[in-house]
C-alpha cells in the first residue's frame, strides 16, 4: 500500500503518494479523468521518453505527449511557447489536465504552462529525479529562466497530486542522483537532525530500502513550510528558508551559463558556502562546518566545489580539489569576505 502525505492548503490541498512503483495509480488517475470527459496530455523530455518507454506507455497509453529537449535550456521562453501551442493544438479546454513527467526542468516548465494556459488548468507531477522528488515537484512553484536570471518568470500553481515512484531513480545517472542528494541534505539542515545522522552513517542510493521514507521526510518538511507561507510572503523565515544554499547556488549557475553545473551541484556548493557564512556570523563552529562539508562530499559529490580556472587567456578548465583557504583568500582580495 503506497504511503501518502497531504499538503494542506484548503481547496488547493493535494496528496503526495510514495512507493517503488506507482504505474497502476497513475494509469487509474488518467482513466478516471478521461472517463469524466477531461482531455489529458503529457509533457516530458526526450531522455525520459527513451529510458522510460514501457512505463510511459503503461501509465498514459495513447495520451498525446509533448517531448521537450532534455536539460536546463528547456526552461526558456521559446520552449514555454511551444508547450502552450501544443496544449492549444490538442484542443484542451478549462477541464484539460497536464501530467509533467520528468525532472525539475519538466516539472517547472509543465507547471508554468498549466498555470498560464487558459489562465490555469489542473496538472499532476510525476517526478523522475531525486531532486524533483524531494523538492521541485512539491509546493507549486513553477517557472522558466530569462537571460537576466533563473526562474524570473513563473507562477504559484499547486498541482492536483504528486506521484513519487522511486524505481525511476534506478535509471538515473550517478551524477544526477548525487546532485539530488544535496537537496536531501538541505532538508536535514533545515529541520531534521536525525536525517543528517542517518545520511552520515550510510550513503544514499537508489537501492536503499528506506529511500521512499527518506524522500517522504523531506517532502513533509517542505509541505509544512509551504502550508505556513504558500506564496513566500513572510517577512522572516517562512518559505524563503527553502532557499538555503540557493542564493549562492543560483549565482554559480548564472555565472557558469547554466551548462557547467547541475542545479543540485550548485546547491551543494551553496550549502557549503552557507555553512561558512553561518560560521562567520558566529552561529556554527569549525567542527559543524566540517561536518556539513564532509556530508556533502560523501553524499552529493559536488560538495567539493569545482572551479573554472584560466590556464591562460582564452583557455579555461574545470578544476576540483582547490584548498578552501585559497578560495577564501581570493574572496577576501575582491572584498566578498570581511
Amino acid at each position: 500500500m503506497p504511503a501518502s502525505l497531504t499538503v494542506n492548503l484548503g481547496e488547493r490541498s493535494y496528496p503526495i503518494r510514495f512507493d517503488l512503483d506507482l504505474t497502476d495509480e497513475v494509469r487509474r488517475c488518467v482513466e478516471q479523468l478521461t472517463a469524466a470527459g477531461r482531455k489529458v496530455v503529457v509533457v516530458t523530455d526526450r531522455h525520459v521518453a527513451d529510458t522510460q518507454k514501457e512505463r510511459l506507455a503503461a501509465m498514459f497509453g495513447a495520451t498525446p505527449v509533448r517531448l521537450a529537449p532534455p536539460g536546463e535550456s528547456s526552461k526558456s521562453v521559446p520552449e514555454f511557447g511551444r508547450v502552450l501551442d501544443f496544449l492549444a493544438a490538442e484542443g484542451l479546454d478549462r477541464g484539460g489536465v497536464l501530467f509533467a513527467l520528468g525532472g525539475g526542468v519538466v516539472g517547472d516548465l509543465g507547471g508554468f504552462a498549466a498555470a498560464s494556459y487558459l489562465r490555469g488548468i489542473d496538472y499532476y507531477q510525476v517526478p523522475t529525479t531525486l531532486l524533483a522528488m524531494v523538492d521541485s515537484s512539491v509546493g507549486g512553484k513553477t517557472g522558466i529562466n530569462l537571460r537576466a536570471g533563473k526562474n524570473l518568470a513563473g507562477a504559484f500553481h499547486q498541482p492536483r497530486g504528486v506521484f513519487i515512484a522511486t524505481d525511476f531513480l534506478r535509471t538515473l545517472s550517478e551524477r544526477e542522483f548525487a546532485a539530488g542528494a544535496a537537496e536531501v541534505i538541505k532538508y536535514g539542515l533545515l529541520g531534521d537532525a536525525g536525517l543528517l545522522a542517518e545520511l552520515e552513517s550510510a550513503r544514499l542510493s537508489a537501492a536503499r530500502a528506506d529511500l521512499p521514507a527518506i524522500i517522504r521526510r523531506c517532502c513533509a518538511i517542505k509541505a509544512r513550510i509551504v502550508e505556513a507561507d504558500e506564496r513566500e510572503e513572510a517577512k522572516e523565515g517562512g518559505r524563503a528558508l527553502l532557499n538555503l544554499g540557493h542564493t549562492f547556488g543560483h549565482a554559480i549557475e548564472q555565472a557558469s551559463g547554466y551548462n557547467t553545473y547541475l542545479h543540485g551541484e550548485a546547491v551543494a556548493i551553496g550549502l557549503s558556502a552557507a555553512a561558512r557564512l553561518s560560521r562567520q556570523l558566529g552561529h556554527l563552529g569549525e567542527a559543524e562546518v566540517a561536518r556539513v562539508e564532509a556530508l556533502l562530499a560523501a553524499q552529493a559529490r559536488a560538495g567539493a566545489a569545482r572551479f573554472i580556472i584560466l590556464e591562460s587567456l582564452g583557455s579555461a578548465v574545470v578544476r576540483s580539489g582547490i584548498a578552501p583557504a585559497l578560495v577564501e583568500a581570493c574572496w577576501r582580495e575582491v572584498g566578498a569576505v570581511d
